[in-house]
């Protein structure tokens, strides 16, 4: 649709920190002169970034701006409530037209629904877009009408539904805004102080991370040359590069889904990867889970904070700081948990079969209540998602939807000899311990007192001992489970 001459637009960027695939922003350039924004939202109905992401998304809003310009707009920073800087900043700037993608919360579905109201009642035209989803959560539904409780029909569906749609190109260009004098609540880049500097915790961040559409599009190519084959059974691998490491970037919008699953499926048409097609199906699903997550909680607004199955509510959760503490510093005594914890501070990211393992330990073998370890998880993860962590975080704890039984307890001890069998991870997340043969990088106590000797290691002192013991954590965990009632639940 072309602008009407004189025309303004405002395109409000919050999860889509990119040009590419970015339906909201196609139709603000299609509607007239554009000023593209980006708000710090401080409306305290809503849940703030944590520490890791803050980091990510500044690095993305920087390298979002310079994209704008080279198209000839420019980015816009602002920092308030919303629910107020919205409309005034389109009425003064005389905006006819307010777009965004939508998000998926109940705070920001109902912040969202206010603004488009006000902005419905000065006259000027809101539209919101989905540039986050492959599905929206409001297009599957059960055959009784409802929503979907268990991940496998939940995905024929959105596959039987229809096709994932093509991704848009950026636009060609964005006609920008003659030079504004003043806005409301406007502040530069460096005002929001989404970098950390005393201390300055994120070298290792930077390390791993491009943020930016550049750095998400070379992540998905490396992955497809390089990690997809073998895909769906290396991805349990954490001590090989076998995962896309696109979730960080997924969760700020820096790429869309859809441009990652065209992107996925051209690589196979023309046989530029040597991936299987059950490798395919196994990454596919994978981008299933995220999209289940949502659907989630588009329909359990609260999946962050109130357990799924009413019935965990009378669960004996143990309040243990010091347990706490020890599996947030990586010093629990199992390397491969101690290894996961570590990699995640350091990087703000932690492979999903780790999580797994992590997770389990935290809540089965420390009984420690698991919205402690989704909390943990929002400060510490690039990737942090509303979806995805808290449905993720339920699903260990068996609270949640399509939830792992109670008695699935991981043993972090095989765990780390299946799927890290020559210790390479836990070496390089926990060095102290790196010298120990094989036979006992999993295990440190059973080492005999020579071996850990010339290891270096002095348990209780360079490297903890357990904290608890694994065949009595795990019998608490079953009787803990088996008392639960057998009430009604939403599963």
């Amino acid at each position: 649709m072309p602008a009407s001459p004189g025309a303004i637009a405002l395109h409000w960027f919050r999860n889509d920190l990119r040009l590419d695939d970015n339906p909201a922003l196609t139709r603000a350039a299609e509607a007239g002169a554009l000023l593209a924004i980006y708000i710090d939202e401080t409306d305290d109905t809503l849940r703030p970034r944590g520490g890791a992401q803050k980091w990510f998304v500044h690095h993305a809003l920087a390298r979002l701006d310079e994209s704008l310009k080279a198209k000839g707009s420019a980015l816009v920073i602002l920092r308030g409530a919303s629910r107020d800087l919205v409309p005034q900043v389109a009425k003064s700037i005389g905006a006819r037209h307010v777009t965004w993608n939508r998000r998926y919360g109940q705070a920001e579905r109902d912040l969202d629904s206010g603004i488009k109201a006000e902005l419905k009642d000065a006259g000027i035209a809101a539209e919101s877009f989905n540039g986050h989803l492959l599905y929206e959560p409001m297009e599957i539904r059960s055959q009784a009408g409802g929503p979907m409780r268990v991940f496998t029909p939940f995905w024929k569906a959105c596959r039987a539904k229809r096709p994932v749609e093509a991704p848009l190109p950026p636009p060609a260009s964005l006609p920008p805004l003659p030079a504004i004098d003043h806005l409301p609540g406007r502040v530069s880049l460096d005002d929001l102080e989404f970098l950390p500097t005393k201390p300055d915790w994120a070298g290792g961040l930077r390390e791993t991370w491009q943020p930016g559409e550049v750095g998400a599009q070379k992540r998905l190519l490396a992955f497809l040359a390089k990690g997809f084959r073998g895909y769906a059974e290396d991805r349990n691998r954490p001590d090989l590069p076998s995962t896309s490491m696109l979730s960080a970037h997924l969760a700020v919008g820096d790429i869309s889904v859809r441009r990652v699953w065209q992107v996925t499926e051209q690589a196979l048409a023309a046989r530029e990867t040597k991936a299987s097609a059950t490798d395919a199906e196994k990454f596919f699903a994978e981008l299933g889970w995220r999209e289940f997550s949502y659907h989630l909680l588009f329909h359990y607004p609260t999946l962050a904070s109130v357990n799924y199955q009413p019935k965990f509510d009378a669960f004996p959760w143990v309040t243990d700081a010091g347990a706490l503490a020890a599996w947030q510093k990586g010093l629990t005594g199992y390397p491969i948990v101690d290894a996961g914890m570590r990699q995640l501070w350091r990087t703000g990211f932690m492979h999903n079969r780790v999580r797994m393992i992590v997770a389990s330990f935290l809540i089965k073998h420390l009984l420690t209540d698991w919205r402690a370890g989704e909390a943990w998880f929002w400060d510490t993860l690039c990737d942090a998602d509303p979806a995805s962590n808290a449905a993720s975080w339920q699903w260990v704890a068996g609270s949640g939807a399509d939830a792992a039984p109670y008695f699935r307890i991981f043993n972090p001890i095989t765990q780390g000899e299946k799927f890290d069998p020559e210790g390479h991870f836990v070496r390089t997340h926990v060095p102290e311990i790196a010298k120990l043969p094989d036979k006992f990088i999993h295990c440190p106590w059973e080492a005999p007192g020579p071996i850990l000797a010339r290891a270096g290691i002095r348990l209780g002192e360079t490297y903890p001992r357990p904290i608890v013991s694994h065949d009595e954590a795990r019998g608490r965990a079953l009787e803990a489970f088996k008392a639960l009632p057998a009430a009604a639940s939403n599963a």
